[in-house]
């Protein structure tokens, strides 16, 4: 089979295109034919060492094929049907072997593409409103990079929960993208400084949590926007990692709270990571629920869809075809 390869860490020029033997699934495990995979931060952490992998490995950790095997102890998920996945291994292939217990059946309401492009962020959004902060009519909060994967769809969520969004992007174009996403106030970062913006709007100590994941270079000015006992939930580091945090900022900003969470936990046994697909998959299905894919890219130019994603010039979902 043909896939991507990493041998060393590095920029994307080091995501070699080889062939490599096809896998068979084991106890427990379903084979699987990709269709599309997702590109995500989490496949350059990968890449770049700053999340270690043995070396060498095929990146890509989402994305959504037709079983065409399994292990003989797996009955609920027949050859033919189709699955998607978040979190198993080597998925800028043309097949992958998944656990069992991590594949989700993808209903016929749901595209192939659509359900490729929604498992990592759609998830991570699901739970960010509904775990972290559980969002409440009226509440304010920030969506840092919204036009981008997760931010869009924590629009929408955060919106359908009442709440009022503020949102920053880097361009008047990804203004729009956040705007018809629904956020009620949109900053480009790129022309104003966001905070000032905000307090401007809402005046100081205003929001009740800000969703964060820029990272090193949005995330001082946004602890700054809290009310007492606000939350700030740092959940990714697309500008880099956040520098360490003394605790008394929090004391002085009113019992601040600070939170990095992750998706692995939120779905860590196969009820949980099917229950949130199933609210996620029926949002899509409803229209609730807009999934928006800026590009599929040839799995051979995994290379320039890093470059896209890295450069901050997406507005929506990358995606790999097979």
């Amino acid at each position: 089979m043909r896939a991507i390869q990493v041998a060393e860490h590095g920029g994307p020029e080091v995501m070699r295109l080889v062939d490599l033997p096809d896998p068979s699934p084991g106890p427990g495990e379903v084979l699987v034919r990709i269709e599309r995979a997702g590109v995500n931060f989490v496949d350059v952490y990968h890449r770049i060492g700053l999340y270690p992998m043995p070396l060498p490995f095929v990146p890509g950790q989402e994305g959504c094929g037709e079983v065409v095997a399994s292990g003989g102890d797996v009955t609920d998920l027949p050859p033919g049907g189709r699955v998607a996945w978040t979190d198993a291994s080597g998925s800028y292939a043309g097949m992958v072997t998944l656990p069992a217990a991590r594949a989700v059946p993808v209903p016929e309401s749901v595209p192939t593409e659509i359900a490729a492009a929604v498992m990592l962020q759609g998830l991570t959004a699901h739970y960010l409103v509904n775990d972290t902060f559980p969002l409440q009519p009226g509440d304010r909060c920030l969506v840092h990079a919204g036009a981008g994967g997760v931010g869009r769809l924590l629009i929408q969520m955060a919106r359908d929960k009442g709440a009022e969004v503020f949102a920053t992007v880097g361009s008047p174009a990804k203004a729009e993208v956040a705007r018809e996403a629904g956020a009620h106030h949109v900053i480009d970062s790129s022309r104003q400084d966001f905070a000032a913006a905000v307090e401007a709007i809402a005046g100081r100590n205003a929001l009740a949590v800000v969703y964060d994941g820029v990272g090193a270079s949005t995330f001082d000015a946004g602890l700054g926007l809290l009310r007492p006992r606000g939350v700030m939930v740092s959940f990714g580091n697309a500008s880099g990692p956040v520098p360490p945090v003394d605790p008394l900022r929090l004391l002085r900003g009113g019992s601040l709270y600070l939170t990095r969470p992750t998706l692995g936990t939120h779905i860590a046994d196969t009820g949980a990571l099917r229950g949130r697909s199933a609210d996620m998959f029926a949002a899509i299905a409803s229209g609730s629920l807009d999934v928006l894919i800026w590009r599929t890219f040839p799995l051979e130019a995994a290379a320039e869809a890093h470059r896209a994603l890295e450069g901050r010039r997406t507005t929506g979902k990358v995606l790999l075809a097979i």
